[in-house]
């Protein structure tokens, strides 16, 4: 899979961009503030109806239009197609080789995108939230039934703090409603929380060898989701939605006293194991880039293998934040494989036949011009 070509129109700093891309590596140079990334982006955008930057739309739209449209050409095995994302101040509307799409949910996994760029390395590091937000989008692009089953699951959450909250403040005594609530809550979590334990042992077992080859050999990954209830993935999904039952009986007048969900998918975590010890914690700074780099190379081959096609590879301003040895270890993995988008400053000190052979695009003042 790879993108031919990309329109922007009131796009960030870009007022009009109509570029062509090779199937191939894409070097876009530029200062910084330039609009290097903002392209990056708005690929990532036509992917995914969301910016990896921010979760306010309005940030997407040129200052002072009402409007913003990011349109490209898509080519897979079977032909291609044209894809197209309008965000105005009302909302998005998206078209699929030209027809619209009622749901985001039918939208998204058309086009597959994998972005590493700096805030990635949080992966590891950073909050829970974090790793959650990477797991339900990388589900997301390759089952849109979770996609909607997420959607759904964050409904039913908002419906059941408010009513919570209602019946703290004393505003409603019946809880009748609470337990209406409380069983659609748990059959959508139970789902979920399947479908992450699914997704996190095949995205593992991609991991693990990529990362024992970037380390040498010298250290074996373990990827652990870790749930806020007492669920476990040797559970069927009526065993799991028992214990959830179970749970919420116990919390219910804690719950209500407090006025917000306790536990649920929204309170999970995913934990990072190397050689026996959780990196976020004990891991040197150099194996947490490199489990980072290991969960990015590994949704790769994972997508691949589950869509019958290699995504599009975005690494945001990432490779001057690799040493040498990752870099290398990088570039050959996607050299010839994969439709790869570098955003840099400079490409000076990088020597590899990869970014030699690259088209190259210079950025300046949200103007984009091929190079090379």
């Amino acid at each position: 899979m790879h993108i031919e070509d990309l329109q922007l129109k009131n796009y960030r700093n870009y007022e009009k961009l109509d570029a062509q891309f090779e199937n191939k590596v894409n070097v876009i140079l530029g200062e910084n503030a330039q609009g290097k990334t903002n392209v990056m982006e708005s690929i990532f955008v036509l992917a995914m109806a969301k910016s990896h930057r921010t979760a306010n739309d309005k940030e997407l739209i040129r200052w002072d239009e009402d409007y913003a449209k990011i349109e490209g050409r898509i080519v897979k095995t079977h032909g291609s197609l044209p894809m197209q994302l309008v965000i105005s101040k009302k909302g998005k509307r998206a078209k699929y080789n030209h027809i619209e799409q009622r749901r985001l949910s039918q939208y998204v996994g058309n086009m597959n995108v994998v972005m590493f760029a700096p805030e990635d390395l949080h992966l590891v590091k950073g909050s829970p939230q974090v790793r959650r937000r990477f797991i339900d989008m990388e589900i997301g692009q390759v089952s849109p039934v979770y996609l909607h089953d997420i959607s759904q699951y964050q409904k039913i959450l908002q419906q059941r703090n408010h009513y919570l909250k209602q019946l703290q403040t004393k505003q409603q005594t019946d809880q009748t409603m609470l337990d209406i609530l409380t069983e659609q809550f748990i059959q959508m979590g139970a789902k979920i929380v399947m479908k992450r334990f699914e997704f996190l042992h095949l995205l593992e077992q991609w991991a693990l060898p990529i990362h024992q080859g970037i380390s040498r050999g010298l250290e074996t990954l373990k990827i652990d989701y870790k749930p806020s209830a007492d669920v476990s993935e040797n559970q069927n999904l009526s065993k799991m939605v028992e214990v959830y039952e179970e749970k919420f009986a116990k919390i219910k007048k804690r719950e209500i006293e407090r006025g917000v969900t306790m536990f649920g998918p929204h309170r999970d975590d995913l934990q990072f194991i190397v050689n026996g010890r959780d990196v976020q914690t004990f891991g040197s700074q150099g194996q947490q880039r490199t489990t980072a780099l290991s969960v990015k190379l590994a949704e790769i081959e994972l997508i691949n293998k589950e869509i019958g096609e290699y995504p599009i590879l975005l690494l945001d301003d990432v490779l001057s934040e690799l040493d040498d040895y990752r870099q290398s270890h990088l570039l050959n993995t996607i050299q010839g494989k994969v439709q790869t988008f570098v955003t840099t400053t400079s490409v000076d000190g990088i020597d590899h036949q990869t970014l030699k052979d690259a088209a190259a695009y210079r950025v300046e003042s949200g103007v984009m011009a091929r190079i090379q």
